[in-house]
């Protein structure tokens, strides 16, 4: 046989060979999206990604008032050739998770939330009005059950949050909104809108774009104590709701997995 002819018959084996490959590459995908499509928690047919974290540091409110973060170097580029920062951290900073060990006594710890109740549904219940005319306002079972006569019942699975228009205050006095006395006033879940969500839906998670999950002049922790010991969690300082419709998104929550956590801070977009 020829060299040209040796040459020709290899080439069209590899040709023949790459074409077996991309059919079996093409196959798999296949298989793969339709396995993703038929999970309960994704929502269908996505156009962009919003970011839900605050981007925070020493200067961002915290819950009790004092800095949450603080950031020492130990190396830098100029010396030593590459930067590393130590961190001393508290967990309840920036754009956080509550786990459910947050509040009882053997709640699941952070990096024991179950990975599929990280992907969710998200519900968005809107009180941005009520909040801007009264700071104390909270989500009802009103609420709920408004938003679910306008959309349709709460997925299982999913995240409520609770759209109130704070996340635009954290750069001021206002988010935290100490009166004279020390006491805060900023929106957040009735306990009642906590329970009928636990009687009657399968949600996972509740968020707010405020400091806690209960308004800020509780003196209980009322919504804390009901929601968290059952093994759900909750987001608090989520950014961005005014970007994500009430139905139809994705949250998708980056969790830290420090063993024996009881929140910490995440990374977390929507997929809308």
């Amino acid at each position: 046989m020829c060299d040209i002819c040796v040459m020709n018959a290899v080439k069209d084996r590899m040709l023949s060979r790459r074409s077996f490959f991309k059919a079996g590459a093409a196959m798999a995908a296949g298989t793969a999206l339709g396995t993703a499509a038929t999970t309960p928690a994704m929502a269908q047919g996505h156009g962009e990604v919003v970011d839900m974290t605050h981007v925070y540091d020493a200067d961002f409110p915290t819950y009790f008032g004092a800095p949450g973060i603080e950031a020492t170097q130990t190396f830098n580029f100029k010396d030593n050739g590459f930067n590393l920062f130590n961190l001393a951290l508290n967990e309840h900073t920036g754009t956080h998770i509550d786990a459910p060990l947050h509040f009882s006594a053997d709640g699941q710890s952070v990096d024991e939330i179950p990975v599929s109740n990280l992907i969710c549904p998200l519900c968005v219940i809107d009180i941005a009005a009520r909040a801007a005319e009264d700071a104390d306002a909270q989500v009802t079972p009103d609420d709920l059950s408004s938003w679910i006569a306008a959309n349709g019942p709460i997925p299982d699975g999913a995240c409520v949050a609770m759209y109130s228009g704070w996340g635009a205050k954290t750069a001021t006095p206002e988010f935290r909104n100490a009166d004279a006395e020390g006491k805060m006033h900023f929106p957040g879940f009735h306990v009642e809108a906590a329970q009928m969500l636990m009687d009657e839906t399968g949600a996972v998670a509740l968020a707010v774009d405020s400091l806690s999950l209960d308004h800020g002049s509780s003196a209980d922790f009322a919504t804390h104590y009901a929601w968290l010991p059952t093994n759900r969690y909750g987001i608090e300082n989520l950014a961005n709701l005014d970007k994500i419709p009430a139905s139809g998104a994705t949250l998708v929550v980056g969790a830290p997995t420090h063993r024996g956590g009881t929140g910490g801070p995440a990374r977390i977009f929507a997929m809308v």
